[in-house]
């Protein structure tokens, strides 16, 4: 059975998540699973749900290697518990060829594509403080606005009328780790 798993980083990617899931049904996907979550996450629980989904025979099939994960570690930390279950990965989007983990040349190709992945997402992130660093010493730079911060009051009253903080942070739009943050500096502000 073909298990597909699809990502985008934001909800503002839709079209993104849309086409990935059109890809998955067209390679013959039977269960797809999908979130909008950031690859750099500690948990992504429908990427958790599709594995744990998967039995001895299957292939988790995802559209892009960047899309499953963002560093070779990681991707052989999933790789080898998809082994351990007798399940193989599929990747159906690296230069128009199709990888496959169940073979040896599968697994070495896709070593080598991990390896680019992982490289282009650093020298993105190497561009990214560069343009930030040049922009402070330019004075232009003045970083995000703290939205979450903004949003401390709703955040109380939504945790007083019993809400958990993950309803509260997606409610609001922001992280769970910021309503924590709200709800902890407004235990400590009482305490004081």
């Amino acid at each position: 059975m073909l298990i597909g798993y699809a990502r985008t980083s934001t909800t503002e990617q839709e079209a993104g998540l849309e086409a990935q899931l059109r890809d998955l049904k067209v390679a013959g996907c039977e269960e797809v699973y999908s979130e909008q979550v950031s690859s750099i996450e500690a948990t992504r629980p429908e990427l958790e749900a599709a594995i744990k989904f998967t039995r001895k025979g299957d292939t988790l099939v995802v559209t892009k290697l960047d899309r499953l994960v963002r560093s070779t570690l990681r991707l052989w930390t999933i790789v080898e518990e998809l082994e351990r279950k007798g399940v193989g990965l599929r990747i159906l989007n690296l230069g128009g060829e199709l990888v496959d983990t169940k073979s040896a040349t599968g697994k070495l190709l896709l070593n080598v594509f991990a390896g680019f992945a992982q490289f282009e997402r650093e020298m993105m992130l190497e561009r990214q403080r560069e343009g930030i660093a040049k922009a402070k010493a330019e004075g232009k730079y003045k970083g995000r606005k703290p939205s979450a911060r903004l949003k401390a009051g709703e955040v109380r009253s939504m945790s007083a009328a019993g809400k958990t903080p993950t309803e509260i942070a997606k409610a609001l739009g922001i992280g769970r780790g910021s309503v924590y943050r709200a709800l902890v500096k407004d235990a400590n502000s009482a305490a004081e």
